[in-house]
């Protein structure tokens, strides 16, 4: 998928499916803004400036997918190993790592495995039906309160996800240690004082 007419079809066969605007921007790593013009293709408004991000070569084999968990893991402790100062002992360690639904879930459960923590799922408030939607995080996997949390995502957007999960977590007696990604869109070094380290920031050149 490589044009904005595949785009443009990809997002309808998605709404088509029952997937909602927010679910079709999680699948396409696209913003809501971008998902909104793919659907009405209004060509008189200014395409969006937004970058598609395409890694099911990776996402699609388990064995991959691991490999890049790990990967994430290893920037997250190379960036303390060169911090000045360094960080005391043991306050840099995850008790659970927090998957953000939907891709963020097999990210975090393998790095959980590297770091033998236990693991968390947060659903974003987009996911969330009624009048007033919330965030909240499965009754069926670990707690958060009172732990030592790393949050993990595969996209960066806008940020907004991000910032819905450090406050939950922080509302509700967590402590974020960081935010691990592959892809940051946005280019932020940290979330609400919550440092993130991804592997790769994507910038667009206008």
């Amino acid at each position: 998928m490589s044009t904005v007419d595949d785009l443009i079809r990809k997002a309808k066969l998605l709404l088509s499916e029952g997937h909602s605007q927010s679910q079709i921007g999680d699948e396409l790593n696209l913003s809501m803004e971008t998902v909104t013009w793919l659907l009405t293709q209004n060509r008189s408004e200014t395409v969006p400036k937004d970058v598609h991000i395409d890694w099911t070569g990776v996402s699609a084999h388990g064995s991959l997918l691991n490999e890049l968990a790990i990967l994430m893991t290893q920037r997250y402790y190379t960036v303390l190993d060169e911090a000045i100062p360094p960080a005391p002992a043991g306050e840099t360690c995850a008790d659970v790592i927090v998957g953000i639904a939907l891709s963020g879930i097999p990210l975090a459960t393998l790095i959980a495995v590297q770091e033998d923590a236990k693991v968390a799922l947060y659903y974003p408030a987009k996911h969330a039906s009624g009048e007033k939607p919330t965030g909240s995080i499965s009754g069926n996997f670990a707690s958060i309160k009172g732990k030592r949390c790393l949050i993990v995502d595969d996209v960066i957007t806008s940020g907004k996800t991000l910032k819905e999960v450090v406050s939950y977590l922080r509302s509700n007696g967590a402590i974020p240690l960081a935010i691990l990604v592959i892809f940051d869109k946005r280019g932020l070094r940290d979330v609400e004082g919550v440092p993130v380290y991804s592997l790769f920031t994507v910038t667009r050149l206008d």
